[in-house]
Formats: structure tokens, sequence, C-alpha cells
């Protein structure tokens, strides 16, 4: 029963044919199976995922699995809804169908032949990205007939292909809805040819574009084993240019900054490529953009910026940001304990080089967070990380500082 029926099922009494047999909840999406009986689609495809062959009520073998949606059953469901809706049920929306796998095949068909009209194409490419975008049913099902395939070579068609530049983009943007297996990805970065495309389209005047391309250039560089080609993408002309003006894109299209730092972030993990990132301003852009990031793609925010602190040139760019170490600071115990060792990696880089910055970070706070770190149930790697920062910081704790008082001894500290 909808989370909107719960406090009224005394009151509200729902009608026993708008229930479904194998979860008696209301039904959403009725279907109807081989045997006559009806179904909430949810739930009669998890009775045959897990194994059962036989109808749940009758018993009876199911001589097919097609489910034929109820139209009719789930319109009066509708207006039962409707007509209780001062009891506080709220009108079932009208499920989306899934995708036809008949359909499917003709789409993809007619998307992939070079003798169908460049409209045609086009318009079966948007299908099935609408298809892709209803549910992951139909992505699930889509994906069964390898699409990589069929889209790759739209995507990297050629130069002569300029005319058509809405299928190539088309094409990308359905393509990156997919997963990409390894040869796939090398199919992209061994040419340079069509590294050079992506990093071209990362100029494009539009958004998604731009996106789309920093998208599957990621997924091009976290799916290919071959260091030499991971090399190649980030230090092509444009890459991580393009991909930094993604990270500073305005907040209105939120998807630029997610897709922005898995990118990012993909590409660093190659230590070849983080000068390269460092001279595109990677390095402003991750500490203009810390506090916006959602959770997840904070993490891998402060994990770019831990790895960018490895090397000089990192070091000197977050150095020269007034904002690196209080941001940092104010990050550890705050977001998750991923992001605290990150964080507490890349402050032990920036102070183990400056003794200006260890006073930047004392003066911000970072001994009480430290102490109360290693107190925490945070991971081993964090606490290692916190300890040997207070080592560096001894020096330049105040002496009034609460690591200075009976509760905080510095002999309490344990040695990195």
């Amino acid at each position: 029963m909808p989370g909107s029926l719960e406090p009224l099922d005394v009151a509200v009494q729902i009608p026993y044919h708008f229930r479904c047999p194998i979860s008696l909840e209301l039904m959403r999406d009725p279907v109807t199976v081989c045997t006559g009986q009806t179904y909430d689609r949810a739930s009669i495809e998890s009775w045959v995922a897990t194994g059962n062959t036989t109808c749940p009520v009758t018993r009876a073998p199911l001589s097919d699995f097609i489910l034929i949606p109820n139209h009719t059953l789930r319109r009066l469901i509708q207006d039962w809804c409707v007509a209780n809706r001062s009891l506080g049920v709220e009108r079932i929306p009208t499920p989306k169908q899934p995708a036809d796998p008949a359909l499917v095949r003709d789409l993809l068909v007619q998307a992939s032949s070079n003798s169908t009209p460049p409209h045609s194409r086009l318009s079966a490419l948007r299908r099935l990205r609408g298809l892709a975008k209803d549910s992951d049913k139909n992505r699930s099902l889509i994906s069964t007939h390898n699409v990589p395939e069929v889209l790759l070579p739209i995507v990297f068609a050629g130069p002569e292909s300029n005319e058509n530049d809405e299928l190539t983009h088309e094409s990308l943007a359905l393509l990156v809805m997919f997963p990409l297996d390894e040869a796939h990805c090398e199919f992209v970065a061994s040419e340079t040819d069509r590294v050079a495309f992506l990093s071209f389209l990362l100029s494009h005047s539009c958004i998604e574009v731009r996106v789309n391309a920093a998208a599957l250039i990621e997924m091009v560089v976290a799916g290919t084993r071959s260091l030499e080609n991971r090399i190649l993408i980030g230090n092509a002309d444009g890459v991580l240019e393009g991909i930094t003006r993604i990270l500073n894109h305005p907040l209105a299209y939120p998807r630029a900054l997610k897709v922005g730092i898995k990118a990012l972030f993909a590409l660093c993990l190659v230590k070849q490529n983080r000068h390269m990132a460092v001279s595109a301003g990677a390095v402003e852009a991750l500490i203009d953009k810390l506090a916006d990031f959602e959770k997840c793609d904070a993490e891998r925010a402060l994990a770019t910026v831990e790895l960018l602190c490895r090397i000089p040139a990192g070091r000197s760019a977050f150095a020269e940001h007034a904002l690196t170490v209080p941001l940092l600071v104010k990050i550890i115990l705050k977001i998750s304990d991923r992001a605290t060792e990150y964080a507490t990696g890349a402050l032990v880089s920036l102070c183990s080089a400056s003794e200006q910055l260890q006073r930047d970070a004392v003066a911000a706070g970072v001994v009480t967070q430290l102490l109360l770190l290693v107190q925490s149930d945070c991971t081993e790697r964090a606490k290692r990380k916190a300890q040997l920062l207070l080592k560096l910081l001894r020096d330049s704790w105040p002496e009034d500082s609460i690591a200075n008082s009976d509760d905080f001894a510095c002999s309490d500290v344990a040695p990195f």
C-alpha cells in the first residue's frame, strides 16, 4: 500500500480486486498473465525472476511470460483514488509501459543503417534515448543488443559526418547511458583522432554535448588497462582544460559538476596527468566548487585534491589559494570517513612543504579537529594521517593551545 495510505488503513477500505494477489497492496501497474489472473507488474516480475514458472493464484504453468497491461483496471483504481482524495489517498500515476523488444531491435537497425535518411536515424536514436530514460528495465533491455557496437561507429564516423552533427551528438548522449567493456574503451583510447574528436567536443557551444564528451572520456579512462592510453588521453590538447571548464560551469546544470569531477579524478589517478591538470586550472576549480559537491562527489573531489598535492606544482597551486587550508580543516569529520581521510592526507602534504601552511592550519583550528579525529571511530588510515599531521604541527601550536592541556597531552599522540 502506498505510504500515504498507511495511517488510513482502518478508515480506507481498498476494494479486494484492486489489491495484488501477491503483495496484497494496491496495484499501481496491473498486468494480466496468460492464465487470466491480474497482478501488479513489480510483484509478478519478482515472482518470475526468482524462478517460479506457475501462476501464483491458480498454480497453473505459465506457458509464456508476456505481461499484458490491464488498462481498464488501472483506470478504475485511479478513479477510486480520486474519489477518496479527501481521505488522504493519492492518485497513482499512469505507468510508462516497458519497451517492446521488437521495437528496440528495429530502432537500433534503423539508427545504424547508412542507407536510412539521417532524419530517420536521428528519430530512432531519440526514441531509444527516451526509452532508456524511462526506466532501468528499458536500459537493461536495450543493453542486451550490444549498443556500443552500434553507436561507437556513429559517434566516430569521421570528418565527413560533420553535416550530421545532431546524429553524432544524439549517439553520444545515448552511448554514455550504457557501460563499455575494455575492448570498446581501447577502440576509443588507442586512436589519437578519436581522442582529439572528444577534445573538440569538450569545446562545443552546447553544455550537454560537452558533458557527454567528458562522460565518455571518464568511461574510457576508467575502462582501459593501458597506462600509455590513459596518459595519451590526459595529455591530449584541450582535454583537461575542457574538463576544468565543465567543473566551472554554473550550478544550474548540476550534471556538469558530477561528470566533471568523475572525469578529472579518473585522469588524475595517473600521475603523469597531474601536471597537466594543474596547468589546466584544476586546483582553483576544485577549491572553488568544493562546497557544492554532494557526498559521493565531494569524496571524489577530495581524493583528487590529495592526488594533486603529491606533486610540487599541485602543492604550490593549492598553497596560493587562500581558501585551501580553511576548507580542508573545516571538512575534517564533516562529510564522511573517506572525505576526512582525503582532507587530512592533503593537509599532510601541504604542511610538510610549508611552515606557513602549518601556521595557517593551526589558526584554522586543525589541532582540535585532529585530536577529535584520533579518538573517533574513523579509519585507521585517517588516524595515522592525523597523527603524522599532529607531529608536523607541534612547533606551530600556541602556548595556550588545547593540545597542551591535560586532556590532550602531546604524549597521547602515537608515532606514525
